[in-house]
């Protein structure tokens, strides 16, 4: 998600003073990277999942363009809003295969690329609870997961975002990770 390429941040500003035309070259200044988010985000998930990358982006899309009150800023708070709305709709999706599926769960790997350290597996509906208990004592850790996970965002773009030290996201995404494989597997992390 780096600054190349079309100006994003200028094609948002455009578009929050009611630049219509501004709007449709975000689309295509943004699609790509809102697909590779999607197709990365779904190959984590079951092999049957029913929503493709391509569905999930058009999702994201149509709940962008209907957030009408954000006064749009840059490219980082951009993905940072796609990626709550990404979660919220994975999420719903989850819970409707749950419903179908009368409680057989959709579970996901909750991992850091940039770390070497054992993955877990989580059921997303489990990981959403969690990450809602989590932003009830720790909100900015809750976001930085949401952020991380569901955005796809580097330690960079995230800090950017929470306006703190790329050290203060490292050390908050160890927290979170930790806060988390102990909420959801009931034990402390190793």
């Amino acid at each position: 998600m780096r600054e190349a390429g079309p100006d994003v941040t200028g094609l948002l500003v455009a578009w929050s003073q009611g630049d219509e035309g501004a709007r449709t070259r975000l689309v295509e200044a943004v699609y790509a990277e809102l697909r590779r988010l999607a197709r990365g985000y779904l190959q984590r998930e079951r092999p049957d999942h029913s929503l493709p990358p391509t569905a999930l982006v058009h999702e994201v899309y149509l709940k962008l363009v209907d957030q009408r009150r954000v006064q749009w800023q840059n490219r980082t708070q951009f993905f940072a809003i796609a990626a709550h709305l990404m979660r919220r709709l994975l999420v719903d999706h989850a819970r409707s295969h749950q419903a179908q599926k009368r409680g057989a769960g959709d579970r996901v790997p909750l991992e850091d690329r940039d770390a070497a350290f054992d993955p877990f597996t989580v059921d997303v509906v489990a990981l959403d609870v969690a990450l809602q208990r989590l932003a009830a004592t720790y909100p900015r850790q809750s976001q930085l997961v949401e952020l991380r996970f569901f955005g796809g965002l580097t330690v960079e773009e995230i800090a950017a975002v929470l306006d703190v030290a790329p050290i203060t996201v490292k050390r908050d995404w160890a927290l979170a990770k930790a806060w988390l494989y102990r909420e959801l597997h009931g034990e402390a992390a190793v």
